[in-house]
C-alpha cells in the first residue's frame, strides 16, 4: 500500500519536474525580453533628447570614474546594443553583466532616486544576474552555437 502512494508521488513528481523543464527556456526568454525592453525603452529615450540627456549626465547623475558626456555615450550605447544581443540570445552572459554594470552605476548615480526606482533596478540586477549565471536558456542562439559547436 505505501509502496503504490510512494510510487504515484513518485510519477506525480516527475511529471511535474517535466513540465517544469518544458516551461523554463519560455521563462528564460520572457526575463531577456523583458530585461532588454527595459533598457532599450531608456536608451531610447536619451538619444530623442540628446542635448537634454547630457545635460542630465553633466547635473543630475554623479557618474563616478568617467565624465559626463563619455558616460552620455557610453550609458546610451550600451542601452540601445546589449538589448539586441539579449533579444537573440547571443554573447548573453557579457551582454548581461555589461547591462548589469550599468544598472549598478544608474542605481548609484542618481541621488535623488525613490525606494520604488531602486526596487525597479534590484529586480532588473537580479533578472540579469539569473542570465549570467543560468545563462540564456534553449532559445538562443547561444544555445544553438554550443549545440553545434558541442556535435
Amino acid at each position: 500500500m505505501a509502496s503504490a502512494a510512494i510510487n504515484t508521488l513518485r510519477s506525480l513528481y516527475l511529471i511535474a519536474v517535466r513540465g517544469l523543464e518544458f516551461v523554463a527556456p519560455v521563462l528564460d526568454l520572457g526575463i531577456r525580453l523583458y530585461v532588454a525592453w527595459v533598457f532599450w525603452r531608456s536608451g531610447n529615450a536619451k538619444i530623442q533628447s540628446w542635448s537634454s540627456t547630457l545635460e542630465l549626465f553633466k547635473w543630475e547623475y554623479d557618474v563616478p570614474i568617467f565624465p559626463p558626456e563619455l558616460a552620455a555615450y557610453l550609458a546610451t550605447g550600451i542601452e540601445l546594443v546589449m538589448p539586441v544581443l539579449l533579444v537573440i540570445g547571443l554573447a548573453s552572459r557579457p551582454a548581461a553583466l555589461i547591462l548589469f554594470v550599468l544598472n549598478w552605476f544608474a542605481a548609484i548615480s542618481y541621488p535623488d532616486i525613490s525606494i520604488g526606482g531602486m526596487k525597479d533596478h534590484y529586480l532588473w540586477g537580479l533578472m540579469l544576474l539569473i542570465t549570467v549565471f543560468h545563462g540564456p536558456g534553449k532559445l538562443s542562439v547561444d544555445y544553438w552555437l554550443r549545440q553545434r559547436w558541442q556535435s
